[in-house]
């Protein structure tokens, strides 16, 4: 299933999903994860699949498309097409439709979507802002405006300047050199929908995106969390966080505040269904999956 619709509140929202696989040994991933925590683990993480035969994390790469009848919204835009990816070989020049035709099954274009947000600039959350056309990168979304955390569009331009940093070079810069982008805080409101919260340590200015008035329908989490497994021990750092402590403490927050609420989370990372409500698990938190 390339697509999956479902209604929260008063909006439409769509997954466009473009690849979930077994991606990276979950003891790689995750460098905390001990053993026999990962032993611990391999029966509940079966339901759904978070976890494969080689002990491997089950990644979901997707977008989410945010309808509120006043505007489209996609946030983060997955792996995208022709994008040199040498060490990550199934990434690496794909040249597949499973992204536009998504879009196509949901009923849009390129041309409707009024804004992307990029919860932080790595690669498999900018791929489809661009695509090559004779040659040059363009942007995918013609009409929309891209918000690029200041901060984080920043710290991601310097470090290119260091050294090529290619989902920048070939996703990001070409934006900002159209002119397609604003700068915005990671306290943004979008509309009176849709905004951004700060949930640093992924990425040094990294956000999630809130849905509804005052936030309390949804939450699109981005990379603040990536397994279900950081659920459960909210302490175990992704192994390329930019601040591994400010990450957990990123993750307690919002675990703690989220539980046992009607706000849904809608994870970037977790395997389909992607989408629950956080509840307590002993010491962590678990997710309660929406199936419908």
């Amino acid at each position: 299933m390339a697509t999956q619709t479902f209604r929260i509140g008063d909006t439409i929202v769509h997954r466009i999903i473009e690849m979930e696989c077994g991606f990276t040994p979950a003891l790689e991933f995750l460098p905390k994860l001990t053993p026999q925590q990962l032993a611990d683990s391999r029966e509940w993480m079966k339901n759904p699949m978070a976890l494969d035969p080689q002990d491997r994390l089950v990644l979901c790469f997707q977008a989410y498309i945010i309808r509120t009848g006043k505007h489209t919204i996609l946030v983060d835009s997955c792996v995208g097409n022709d994008k040199d990816r040498p060490a990550r070989p199934i990434w690496h020049m794909k040249t597949d439709s499973v992204f536009m035709d998504g879009l196509k099954e949901v009923g849009l274009t390129v041309n409707d979507i009024d804004f992307v947000l990029c919860t932080h600039l790595h690669v498999d959350h900018v791929g489809w802002n661009t695509r090559l056309e004779n040659g040059r990168w363009v942007p995918t979304f013609p009409r929309a405006r891209y918000l690029f955390s200041k901060t984080e569009l920043d710290f991601w331009l310097a470090e290119n300047d260091k050294a090529t940093v290619p989902p920048i070079a070939d996703s990001v810069i070409p934006i900002v050199e159209a002119k397609r982008h604003d700068l915005v805080t990671s306290d943004h409101a979008v509309n009176d929908l849709v905004s951004l919260i700060p949930t640093p340590g992924h990425t040094i200015d990294h956000y999630a995106v809130t849905l509804g008035k005052g936030g309390k329908d949804a939450i699109f989490t981005g990379d603040f969390i990536h397994s279900p497994l950081q659920a459960k021990w909210p302490d175990l750092a992704m192994r390329i966080d930019y601040d591994p402590l400010q990450s957990s403490a990123t993750r307690w927050k919002f675990l703690e505040s989220l539980c046992d609420t009607n706000t849904q989370c809608c994870f970037a990372h977790f395997p389909t269904p992607s989408r629950g409500y956080i509840k307590r698990w002993g010491d962590g938190f678990k997710c309660e999956y929406i199936t419908a």
